[in-house]
């Protein structure tokens, strides 16, 4: 089997993104498991590689054929969008335009099979509404560029991954949206990607939302009402290996020490602080429910410090290297989410 390419956003150019893009790339090693390439304007990746005091070529390119993957090159299929006279750290149309031809070049690759998958770096969604997107970001971008709406968000954090009943929403809305059909479906969900990703009889835990898991009521009624019923119903459903709901004050912790391939949490800050306190910059996301495989970073475009070449770029090597170990599962994705 022939190494994976990875398209590799640079997001937003007037942000941190080209900079880790660049470090990112320079960091893999001839014999790694997979053959990054970045999408985005090669004066830009230039600029940033130079900025980042990086020895290495940036060489642009057209098409993926074109791509040679040489020790000490950095490929970049050229977008001419934009130069290397962007002001860093201010939102601008042109940078809202590259940061969107990106992503929807690079979406295009994948669908077609020209790379196994792509790793996205951060884009500002001020930028991107300059530039004439409606949409909130990347996570809305790709589902309407692959014609999903099943699009969810997994967390990757050492070997567990995490999976949310409810995201962007106040908690006030998000507690109630925690409903048993809302948590059954997000439990569907979660075991349908553990499977995709290679976890054949996945084990999932399901968060309680209140302390004590509630403490029969005292402290709250959702573990009664809707989430014990909904992994009731799982466990009636012939998956055996969902559990809970389990306190949500240990079960990230059992996660990690791998008594779980995954753990459901139910709303935003939930499983981002379990995720960001056991590793800030190496946890990383996966996008489910998509036919294409996308990692990203879980940080934004830092533009209080583009432009300075002290980004840290281990959150976009995390989800690099993500990419070329989910690459395998490529064609499960697309076999499941596809139209």
């Amino acid at each position: 089997m022939s190494t994976p390419i990875v398209a590799v956003t640079m997001g937003d150019p007037a942000g941190i993104g080209p900079e880790i893009v660049a470090r990112s790339l320079a960091d893999v090693a001839p014999d790694a498991p997979l053959r990054p390439l970045a999408i985005g304007d090669a004066p830009v990746l230039r600029h940033a590689a130079r900025i980042c005091g990086l020895d290495v070529e940036v060489r642009p390119i057209t098409s993926v054929e074109q791509a040679r993957f040489e020790p000490g090159t950095l490929e970049v299929l050229d977008l001419a969008i934009t130069g290397d006279d962007l002001a860093f750290g201010e939102v601008s149309a042109d940078a809202g335009r590259s940061a969107v031809a990106a992503i929807e070049t690079a979406t295009r690759l994948a669908l077609d099979g020209e790379v196994a998958g792509i790793t996205t770096a951060p884009i500002n969604k001020e930028a991107i509404w300059a530039a004439g997107s409606s949409h909130l970001g990347h996570t809305e971008m790709l589902g309407e560029l692959t014609g999903t709406s099943r699009s969810g968000t997994m967390f990757v954090v050492d070997d567990l991954k995490i999976f949310f009943t409810t995201r962007h929403m106040s908690l006030r809305e998000a507690i109630d949206r925690v409903t048993e059909d809302a948590v059954r479906h997000a439990i569907d969900e979660s075991l349908t990607a553990l499977r995709v990703l290679g976890h054949d009889a996945p084990r999932l835990a399901v968060a309680a939302l209140n302390p004590h898991v509630g403490e029969g009521g005292k402290f709250g009624t959702e573990e009664i009402d809707a989430i014990g019923p909904a992994c009731e119903a799982a466990r009636a459903a012939g998956h055996n290996d969902v559990s809970g709901p389990v306190g949500a004050d240990s079960v990230f912790h059992q996660g990690l020490q791998g008594r779980f391939d995954g753990v459901l949490s139910h709303f935003h800050d939930q499983g981002h602080i379990a995720a960001k306190t056991w590793d800030f910059e190496g946890a990383i996301t996966v996008t489910i429910g998509l036919p294409i495989l996308r990692t990203s970073v879980d940080h934004g475009t830092a533009f209080d410090i583009a432009g300075q070449g002290v980004a840290s770029h281990r959150g976009l090597r995390a989800a690099l290297a993500a990419a070329g170990r989910f690459a395998p599962y490529a064609d499960r994705m697309r076999e499941t989410y596809g139209a």
